[in-house]
């Protein structure tokens, strides 16, 4: 069968068409959201208005990954909200793949843990593909710029997840110092390590 440019050009803008986002890069433009939280309201980004910017997390209940890193979370949370930059949790995961990460569940682990920001569910995963995460823990810096909330850093938390008195390497500690101090953040990428997201299946 014989192929014309012109119908291999249209199957390619057809294709193109159902692609999800590549995600973003350091230096776009985040959009903001509106999810639930498990407080049962809901939560966005333009909300707190005192924020010079934020450190979104994608993360999740069950992934051992995550909960290596929640302790650290919480302490990233604890010395930055002062600065400017708290800590907003999103679980991606389809809780039908992994009824750990329901809503419910959020809850409990919210409580369990005294969890000190807002743990939002992306039930639809718009913003997780919005995003681009592909990982548990991946995070994201923003910085406030007027109206707009620029990409800062993107990737993992630091450079040891089960052993946190090994680490030599703390990417988002670092990246926000920078940001607060005035200055361009030095590692903008890093790899993001853990679990993959559990997509809803088409």
């Amino acid at each position: 069968m014989k192929y014309t440019s012109f119908s291999i050009l249209l199957v390619l803008i057809v294709l193109s068409s159902f692609s999800p986002p590549s995600g973003y890069q350091p230096g776009d433009k985040a959009k903001d959201f509106k999810l639930r939280s498990v407080d049962g309201k809901m939560y966005s980004l333009s909300q707190d208005k005192e924020a010079k910017g934020f450190i979104v997390i994608f993360t999740c209940n069950h992934c051992p990954f995550s909960v290596a890193y929640e302790d650290r979370i919480l302490a990233l949370d604890k010395k930055y909200k002062t600065l400017g930059y708290p800590v907003i949790a999103v679980n991606p995961n389809d809780e039908r793949i992994v009824p750990d990460d329901s809503f419910d569940n959020m809850v409990k682990r919210a409580k369990e843990k005294n969890f000190t920001f807002p743990y939002l569910q992306d039930a639809t995963q718009y913003y997780a593909r919005e995003y681009g995460a592909q990982r548990t823990p991946h995070v994201y810096v923003l910085q406030r710029d007027g109206k707009e909330l620029i990409v800062k850093y993107i990737g993992a938390i630091d450079n040891n997840t089960y052993n946190p008195e090994e680490v030599t390497e703390r990417y988002v500690e670092n990246a926000v110092n920078e940001l607060v101090e005035g200055k361009q953040v030095s590692v903008p990428f890093t790899k993001a390590i853990g679990c993959t997201i559990k997509w809803k299946k088409s």
